[in-house]
């Protein structure tokens, strides 16, 4: 049976089909994320590792750590930072020191630098996965051979020089393609974790029945893992979080091992606590005095003030009961159990008070 193995200094994060479902956690990505890119380049790393921590509590197994800022401020004061070979590796090496002085969590390795991914490998502890690498040639030439150097598994990515095709044969073709290339190097196949590369379903209707599809033929006819960008499939649309729900268990179902997503529901910002109470008030229904505004946003189905679970991981974890991967259920009882689970990452709390 097909195992990649992906370590801290003292963790071990096992995917494979008869394993509980890999979640690897997204957040810590300055990509769209103006804050936090203005923080690295102030040289804060406080969010970084708040995001590490409130990943882990949610339920990531294993987090990416992605080096890809933009630095304007210091480009107009020095023209090598609009470089980003000159910015990722130092930025890199810092990003994955950081997560680990507050968490032995495995890591993931992202970026689209190689100097960055070197500099990343040197700093972790362990055996971290390397995302990534595709099947376009040069690409494969630079970073198979960092992958055999440091004996570590290596996210394999569905594209080639030709872009990404829209055809799930050409997909599956640059898979094993890359997978056949990486035996040349000697890399085994349960190090290769391919991403089929998720298409918006609201921009291609078959883009989930592809991805199933995908799963099954990786599955048994490379016999590799898998993963993806969870969140591609409902781009654009509406109840994004309802549409996610569906696809993750029906992907795990077809052979799908892992996904790097964000696993934690973001709190309720006192805007949107604002508004909605104003709302209410505008309605004519009076709020005790002496509700909070946890208790309010239980009441009214806000979500929550505090940084928790979020729905895609209560799906992950029912399908691991489901499939069989969740001994006796403990991990889903544990999920649900009681408000202190709720705080580390369970879906229980106490009683809605009525307005």
């Amino acid at each position: 049976m097909t195992r990649t193995i992906i370590e801290s200094q003292t963790k071990t994060a096992i995917m494979g089909f008869d394993q509980p479902f890999t979640v690897i956690g997204e957040r810590i990505n300055p990509t769209g994320r103006k804050i936090l890119n203005a923080e690295l380049e102030a040289g804060d790393f406080s969010r970084v590792q708040a995001d590490a921590l409130a990943q882990v509590a949610a339920g990531a197994t294993v987090l990416d750590i992605n080096s890809g800022a933009v630095f304007s401020n210091k480009m107009a004061e020095d023209p090598r930072y609009a470089d980003n070979n000159f910015v990722e590796p130092d930025l890199m090496r810092q990003l994955v020191e950081k997560v680990q002085e507050v968490t032995d969590c495995p890591l993931c390795i992202d970026s689209s630098v190689p100097g960055a991914l070197e500099a990343g490998l040197e700093a972790a502890k362990g055996r971290p996965l390397l995302n990534s690498v595709t099947g376009e040639e040069e690409r494969l030439e630079i970073v198979l051979p960092l992958v055999k150097k440091y004996n570590v598994p290596v996210v394999a990515i569905s594209n080639d020089d030709t872009g990404i095709s829209e055809d799930p044969e050409v997909r599956f073709a640059v898979a094993k393609k890359i997978v056949e290339r990486a035996a040349d190097f000697g890399i085994p196949a349960h190090d290769i974790v391919v991403d089929p590369l998720v298409m918006p379903i609201g921009a291609m209707g078959t883009a989930g029945l592809q991805v199933f599809e995908l799963n099954h033929r990786l599955r048994n006819e490379l016999g590799v893992n898998t993963t993806c960008g969870a969140s591609n499939i409902s781009f654009g649309l509406p109840n994004r979080h309802g549409i996610n729900n569906a696809f993750l268990p029906m992907a795990m179902a077809t052979g799908m091992t892992s996904a790097i997503m964000n696993p934690v529901a973001l709190p309720v910002g006192p805007k949107k606590l604002a508004e909605k109470k104003a709302e209410i008030a505008a309605k004519g229904i009076i709020i005790p005095e002496d509700m909070d505004d946890e208790t309010f946003c239980e009441t009214f189905g806000l979500g929550s003030t505090k940084a928790r679970a979020g729905k895609e991981m209560e799906a992950i974890r029912a399908a691991n009961f489901l499939t069989n991967n969740d001994e006796g259920g403990a991990e889903w009882i544990k999920f649900n159990k009681s408000p202190a689970d709720a705080a580390a990452g369970g879906r229980g709390g106490r009683r809605r008070r009525r307005a």
